[in-house]
């Protein structure tokens, strides 16, 4: 009798344990600025999807991530690290401008990821949507999105494995067109389906995959990363709009409907509503004429606010201290690489042992239970290949410590002293007047910087090379 009983709470409590760790969705939208969300400001374009996934949860207006361009920004989400250490600093392109930029072809399978931690401890992990840190152009030899700790994987044209392919329709077209056809050497299965409908396509492959680990009581981890509004933009046909703005805002705005399926199912399953916590953020600040960066200087590519100043919003109706949802928080500072361990730390998954992250725990900040920001400040390189941005000369780095930012050339001279906590749109210099402050926090930006892995941008910085464009 006794062993009868011992046999049935081991089976009860593998359930419950698997329940007590939370299913977790990260929704990464590409190149998308912090003030077009209309919660976050958009008066030209509602976004009802995401403001209603606001007013549940908490807004944070002070997160960052940690590069103004796509593939290093993701690197640091996956490895809770500065994407410097793996020498990708810049979009991953074809094998001779990666070379030429000092990179990495790919991301280095020996760099932790928040995904290989969760599934050691469990986890069902999933991978739809870009990926953009290996596997691209005539880069054919990169690892596969599983090899980096994912159960199974869905990509676009930047990634090696399961794809889907776009199909792209204007106005009057009688039949549609296909781009990045050379992708197919870069793995399969290949679906082509609608530019326009490639969120619901990724969607419609993550909700099974969630779904499945509910059924195996397994808790998941699931990447949705769209690329719909990185340019060109391809809105439905009925949907078209003149101009580069308007055409973005029609695509953002289809994104935002596509994602309420989404929303909509983790809502309306009880197994999900009540057990899974959903980030939205943006990889990096908007493309020059198309997203807005709100009230912050600088675009995609700039270390200014406008470059690294991401909208975040986390969502979890069982996890967000209820005194807070719906609210917004102005003043915790954090970025993208305290994502990982914050995540790791909410799962209940120790791997801050065995992995030295730059990243910083801010669980309690991200729940709504804490107003903490980091305690270590943040430290930005640019891009190499983008000195020159719309013809203004870009510094070389940056570095955030309390309400004070700093930017300068890479030996710590042409020093930019800013107090966003007065003037968050970068307008003032106070270098001239805070000398000493200026100089420490130079010292400081130059010091981090030369403690990294280095790249090409000296050289091609003063070559004033950096035109090439992130497709």
């Amino acid at each position: 009798m006794m062993l009868r009983s011992l046999v049935l709470f081991l089976a009860l409590a593998g359930p419950l344990a698997a329940a007590e760790k939370p299913n977790i969705v990260v929704l990464l939208i590409d190149d998308m600025g912090w003030g077009d969300f209309s919660c976050f400001g958009n008066q030209e374009a509602k976004t009802p999807n995401i403001d209603r996934l606001a007013s549940e949860g908490i807004r944070f207006k002070q997160f960052y991530v940690n590069q103004s361009i796509c593939s290093p920004s993701r690197c640091a989400i996956a490895t809770g690290q500065y994407p410097q250490r793996w020498n990708i600093t810049s979009f991953l392109e074809n094998r001779q401008s990666n070379k030429r930029r000092g990179m990495a072809q790919w991301l280095d399978l020996k760099a932790p990821t928040l995904a290989r931690s969760l599934k050691g401890a469990g986890y069902a992990t999933g991978h739809f949507g870009k990926w953009h840190l290996g596997g691209q152009r005539d880069v054919a030899d990169a690892p596969l999105i599983t090899e980096y700790g994912y159960d199974k994987s869905l990509t676009n044209f930047e990634g090696m494995g399961p794809k889907l392919l776009p199909l792209t329709m204007r106005p009057n077209d009688k039949e549609p067109k296909k781009i990045w056809q050379d992708a197919e050497r870069l793995g399969g299965p290949v679906t082509w389906m609608q530019r326009s409908q490639i969120t619901t396509g990724y969607i419609d492959a993550a909700l099974p995959f969630m779904d499945q680990a509910v059924k195996d009581k397994k808790p998941f981890y699931v990447d949705v990363w769209p690329d719909d509004v990185h340019s060109p933009f391809w809105p439905p046909v009925d949907k078209w709009e003149q101009g580069k703005r308007g055409m973005y805002l029609a695509v953002l705005k289809e994104m935002d409907r596509q994602l309420g399926k989404l929303f909509d199912h983790i809502r309306d399953t009880p197994e999900l509503k009540d057990n899974t916590i959903v980030l939205v953020f943006s990889d990096n600040g908007p493309e020059p004429g198309a997203g807005s960066a709100g009230p912050f200087r600088g675009k995609k590519g700039s270390l200014y606010e406008g470059g690294t100043r991401s909208p975040l919003i986390v969502w979890s109706p069982s996890l967000v201290e209820k005194a807070k949802v719906g609210t917004v928080n102005e003043s915790s500072v954090f970025a993208a690489f305290d994502l990982a361990p914050s995540l790791l730390t909410i799962a209940k998954v120790d791997g801050g042992k065995t992995t030295a992250y730059d990243g910083e725990d801010l669980s309690a900040t991200m729940l709504g239970k804490a107003d903490a920001s980091r305690k270590a400040p943040i430290f930005w390189r640019r891009p190499p290949d983008r000195k020159n941005i719309e013809g203004a000369v870009q510094p070389d780095l940056a570095v955030r410590e309390g309400s004070l930012k700093l930017l300068c050339s890479y030996d710590g001279s042409d020093t930019q002293l800013y107090d966003l906590a007065a003037d968050p749109g970068e307008a003032k210099n106070l270098a001239a007047g805070q000398k000493e402050t200026a100089e420490r926090l130079a010292k400081m930006a130059v010091t981090w910087h030369q403690s990294m892995p280095q790249d090409r941008g000296p050289e091609l910085g003063a070559k004033a090379e950096g035109k090439e464009a992130d497709e």
